[in-house]
């Protein structure tokens, strides 16, 4: 059974939720051996062509994608087929070759989170916030206690919708078409508050080092608790298309199983780690911004199938939604970003009236600003699990170094596991609840 599990209780996410023990207790014993496809393309055409190949081969390699929907994206796999069962798969990713990481040691910090904004597109303040963090403690700086609220109000509504985002896909990649409308019909309500306040839908550069962009604007209040009103009775039309649908449950339960040794063993975090009853959250074990002000739970399931890994997303939608009316009551008054004007731009009024101010207004927008050498890593948790960011200064304006730890990119991995043995049909809904960003793996 999902359950949300918090450091004083274990409480039930869903009574409907009860995927049969015995059927994933056998999941879990399927071999894992070998389950990854380890031959390049080259070879596997010449094993195909091979006279060796007899007519006791009975295996034969596809490809699946890239195509979207259903590989999301630039993802292509191959596959090892016997007849409708998966022996083998290997990913093929590198399609989309940004090199943002490289880029950004030709930008300087302030410009920074215009790049890095782009890597998760459906996350992309979880990108802003992981980087200007690290320059932050590159810095040394602490910023105000209204910038830090207004970060966390923005990071939980885009993990709203971000998993709205997943609720609609992922139906439509299982046949439920209608879910393609209504969770995209949500999200939307979420980028037009964006809108409102960064002026953009997405890729937004308003988390930035030193605070956010501009602060929030009149209406903010009255546009978040609208919201937060509209969301509950729409996540219960959610329960009843899906999650207590008989065919849904039989797509999900079972399928793509994963164990919490194979997922730590791997790496995965997130909503993956998490469906295997591993309850690691960062925001909760190793807090920052100000999580440890306010109350929320951490959604785990039991059996690492695809199921628990869809149940967990929606209801980590409801827990969002509990820190967001909490950062609505608690929001402190204040700057919303470091009056230093070394750091952040000056205010717009100041320049007409000040010529220092507009000379750092100039210097600040044509140099950058300069940080001290050193090396730092923050993590955040993004609604695919732990995002960090590693910079290393040599005291310039710009990184010398910088990497990002992507969970997408490292929960990949985990998708040859848990299709090995696994039927073609069944390739879909696994990739779909992995929730891979190909963004954020070709970065």
């Amino acid at each position: 059974m999902t359950i949300i599990e918090n450091e004083n209780e274990t409480i039930d996410a869903a009574e409907s939720v009860d995927v049969v023990a015995s059927e994933a207790s056998q999941l879990h014993k399927l071999p894992r051996r070998n389950a990854v496809l380890r031959m390049s393309e080259v070879r596997a055409a010449e094993l195909v062509d091979s006279p060796l190949a007899g007519e006791n081969d009975q295996t034969m390699l596809v490809n699946m994608g890239p195509a979207h929907p259903s590989t999301h994206g630039v993802l292509r796999l191959m596959l090892e087929l016997d007849g409708e069962t998966v022996r083998r798969s290997k990913h093929v990713i590198g399609y989309l070759h940004t090199g943002m990481e490289k880029t950004a040691e030709n930008l300087t910090y302030l410009q920074g989170p215009t790049n890095v904004t782009r890597m998760d597109y459906a996350a992309p303040f979880f990108n802003e916030l992981a980087f200007s963090l690290t320059v932050e403690k590159l810095l040394d700086v602490e910023i105000p206690e209204r910038a830090t609220w207004i970060r966390m109000l923005m990071s939980e509504m885009n993990r709203i919708s971000s998993h709205l985002l997943f609720m609609a896909t992922n139906g439509m990649d299982l046949g439920a078409v209608s879910m393609m409308i209504y969770g995209w019909r949500e999200r939307e309500q979420v980028l037009r508050f964006f809108e409102m306040v960064t002026g953009l839908r997405m890729n937004h550069n308003y988390i930035r080092p030193g605070g956010v962009a501009a602060d929030l604007p009149d209406g903010w209040r009255d546009e978040v608790l609208a919201l937060m009103d509209m969301l509950p009775p729409r996540l219960e039309e959610y329960d009843i298309l899906m999650t207590g649908q008989p065919i849904w449950r039989d797509r999900l339960q079972g399928v793509g199983n994963f164990t919490a040794d194979e997922a730590i063993a791997l790496s995965a975090t997130g909503p993956i780690l998490r469906s295997t009853g591993v309850p690691w959250d960062l925001r909760r074990d190793m807090p920052y911004l100000a999580y440890d002000q306010v109350e929320f739970d951490v959604v785990v399931g039991t059996y690492g199938d695809c199921f628990d890994r869809y149940a967990i997303r929606l209801n980590e939608i409801r827990e969002s939604m509990r820190i967001v009316r909490q950062i609505v009551d608690q929001m402190p008054k204040g700057d919303y970003r470091v009056q230093d004007t070394k750091v952040t731009p000056p205010p717009r009024a100041r320049i007409d009236e000040s010529m220092e101010a507009l000379i750092h207004h100039f210097k600040i927008f044509t140099e950058g600003f300069k940080v001290p050498e050193g090396e730092a890593y923050v993590a955040v948790e993004s609604p695919r699990g732990e995002l960090g960011c590693y910079i290393v200064s040599d005291g310039s304006s710009k990184p010398y170094r910088m990497h990002f730890r992507g969970p997408s990119f490292v929960n990949l991995q985990s998708m040859s596991h848990m299709m090995a043995d696994s039927l073609l049909a069944d390739g879909v809904a696994i990739i779909s609840s992995v929730d891979p960003i190909l963004g954020e793996v070709d970065r």
